[in-house]
């Protein structure tokens, strides 16, 4: 894509993130963060350079995989980035969570080429957050430069003849930035969990209805019996957790979804780069480990990301996922946990369905008004089983909060 030099702006395409500066990506992804709950500067981790540039240094994310960088960059004035997409070329639509498999079916049988597509995320996560990175100014020059990304990456599927660029687990602010450029909306539900106030977990506890908080009690004993739970941050995390979690990522995943996307080096390099961010849940049993979840804990929230085992244990699962989680945040202040893609049995853990959102640009003229009128009746259906499952709440009927 040409730069396009405006008043005080440079658009520009950057294929890796080794050749964006640290402290450039960064300045524009904790603006873009909402602050923490006691105002504190606001960070998710997934956007962070760390994180992407792991991924990119791994393997993981790279051309040879289907994922290949083209980050959007507005350089301001000064020659530095003042906003970011993360974009990729993407060969496939695996590592997403917002699926269009059918979409490129149906386009591919009328004679049409749906692969590449461009895809504004970050691989392999489905959660929530920022993914146009603007750096701190006025929020009238903060939604200038999100409508000059919005149309940048209009203009770069245009120019390359691809036929769709999708924005995925959207923040609202980007939200309104792509609705307000006319791109499709589309939404879909996961689990989060949201702090009250809690003090402790027996707080959290007494506001679910009885028999269900006897049911958890029941769990959480159940799943504790001949195992230690630890829960490691920092320095604690050593390479000895990471090889014993990754055999249960390789383990569990290869049996659940047949392709796990992470590999060993990625672990090795988030845990050196981002060991303070990280929640590592692992499970002993007779000083053997057995089980591990994995966290990333942001400036207001804790994201749960993968999990994996190496013997089956009833309701182990949920306690190191789950349970483990709400304590955990509710000890450090966090206003939320999200548990990840899918998973009705989170609603019984105190878990409640949250809308997600996504964006999409088309293209094909007949293509987008096909896909505009599914969104359409897909939006209608979300909504529709959202509120059903809002019915099933673990929480106390007399509490008006929920």
């Amino acid at each position: 894509m040409p730069k396009h030099t405006g008043d005080e702006v440079t658009l520009r395409v950057v294929e890796s993130l080794g050749d964006i500066a640290r402290a450039d990506w960064d300045a524009c992804a904790r603006a873009a963060a909402p602050p923490g709950a006691d105002g504190t500067p606001g960070y998710n981790p997934f956007v962070s350079h760390d994180f992407l540039w792991s991924l990119e240094q791994s393997g993981c994310a790279t051309e040879a995989t289907g994922w290949r960088g083209l980050h959007l960059v507005v350089d301001g004035a000064d020659g530095r980035p003042q906003a970011i997409a993360p974009v990729y070329l993407k060969t496939h639509s695996q590592g997403e969570y917002v699926f269009d498999h059918g979409w490129a079916h149906a386009y591919e049988r009328v004679g049409g080429r749906y692969y590449p597509k461009l895809q504004v995320s970050v691989p392999f996560t489905p959660a929530t957050g920022p993914r146009l990175l603007v750096r701190a100014g006025t929020e009238a020059e903060r939604a200038t430069l999100r409508r000059v990304l919005v149309a940048g990456l209009s203009t770069l599927a245009r120019q390359n003849r691809i036929s769709t660029v999708h924005a995925t687990f959207l923040e609202s602010p980007d939200v309104e930035a792509f609705e307000a450029a006319d791109w499709l909306p589309r939404t879909d539900k996961q689990f989060h969990w949201h702090n009250r106030g809690y003090r402790d977990f027996d707080d959290f506890l007494g506001s679910f209805a009885s028999r269900k908080r006897k049911q958890v009690k029941r769990e959480r004993r159940e799943a504790a019996e001949g195992v230690e739970i630890l829960r490691l941050t920092g320095k604690a995390i050593t390479e000895a957790h990471w090889d014993a979690f990754y055999a249960f990522y390789m383990d569990t995943g290869g049996r659940k979804w047949g392709r796990p996307y992470l590999n060993r080096r990625f672990f090795s390099l988030v845990g050196e780069r981002m060991a303070d961010d990280i929640l590592l849940v692992m499970v002993a049993r007779e000083g053997r480990f057995i089980a591990g979840a994995l966290n990333f804990i942001g400036s207001d929230a804790l994201y749960g990301r993968n999990w994996g085992a190496i013997e089956d244990r009833p309701f182990l699962h949920f306690e190191a996922c789950y349970y483990q989680a709400i304590e955990f945040a509710i000890e450090r202040g966090l206003a939320r946990v999200e548990a990840g893609a899918q998973g009705e049995h989170k609603l019984a853990r105190g878990y409640l369905p949250e809308t997600t959102h996504s964006a999409h640009f088309v293209t094909d003229p007949g293509f987008r008004a096909a896909i505009e009128r599914y969104l359409t009746e897909e939006r209608r259906e979300v909504a529709r089983v959202g509120e059903a499952l809002a019915e099933a709440s673990p929480y106390r009927r007399d509490l008006e909060d929920f």
